[in-house]
């Protein structure tokens, strides 16, 4: 009698174990099931633009992005760019067609997206907006400087002009906010209307230009179209 009170205890005992821990389980979801996105084959995928999609018109083996902010950055980011063309093709032999690369100019580099008229014609509140003068003169350049030849090591692009990256097919993302900032400033020295000088400014862009809504955006966007990031500070 009392080994069968024994098996009848321990079979309770085990029948209680096993529900408890049934609710223990019920009550408790994994964290990989927690954070499963709704489409768990796919996983999580950014939103696609029509605005963005001047990313993609280049077919290309390769992708990248130089982010820059002032004038100095964005010559030695065209340095970078010509040292990248010149060692995919001495390395693995690829030509320019395969590498697809974008210049981002924004906040003070923003202004060498403009041809040399408009450097010309606003070169001084230009240059005090950007800071930056012509280390020869030092005085307001009176073109657009990353596009002039004579310059050497007195500019962080050593020589290397921005028309021949140009011509190996980079293109600029313009920040479109800042323009708007520089035209601000140049119709308040002038005396002219923002919004006109905003629209003669992006008339007047250098060639592979595209203007973007804002420099920063274009840093995010990139990345989403599969740019690898080079921030030249």
């Amino acid at each position: 009698m009392r080994g069968d009170r024994t098996r009848v205890a321990r079979r309770s005992f085990l029948s209680s174990l096993g529900a408890g821990a049934t609710a223990f389980g019920a009550g408790i979801v994994p964290a990989q099931a927690q954070s499963a996105p709704a489409d768990a084959a796919g996983g999580w995928h950014p939103a696609r633009h029509a605005e963005d999609d001047w990313f993609d018109q280049v077919s290309a083996q390769h992708r990248f992005f130089f982010d820059t902010t002032t004038p100095e950055a964005l010559g030695q980011a065209i340095f970078f760019a010509n040292n990248y063309f010149t060692a995919n093709r001495t390395g693995y032999e690829l030509a320019d067609r395969d590498l697809a690369v974008v210049l981002c100019v924004r906040h003070k580099s923003t202004p060498f997206a403009y041809s040399d008229a408009m450097w010309a014609k606003y070169g001084a509140p230009i240059a005090e907006r950007s800071g930056f003068n012509d280390p020869k003169t030092k005085q307001p350049p009176a073109a657009n400087l990353y596009q002039a030849a004579g310059y050497g090591r007195s500019l962080p692009n050593n020589g290397v002009t921005l028309d021949a990256m140009i011509k190996r097919g980079v293109r600029l993302a313009v920040c479109q906010m800042s323009t708007r900032g520089y035209a601000a400033a140049i119709a308040e020295s002038t005396g002219g209307k923002a919004d006109d000088v905003y629209k003669e400014l992006a008339d007047h862009l250098v060639p592979n230009s595209h203007l973007v809504p804002a420099g920063i955006v274009a840093v995010n966007r990139a990345q989403e179209r599969g740019y690898s990031l080079a921030y030249v500070g």
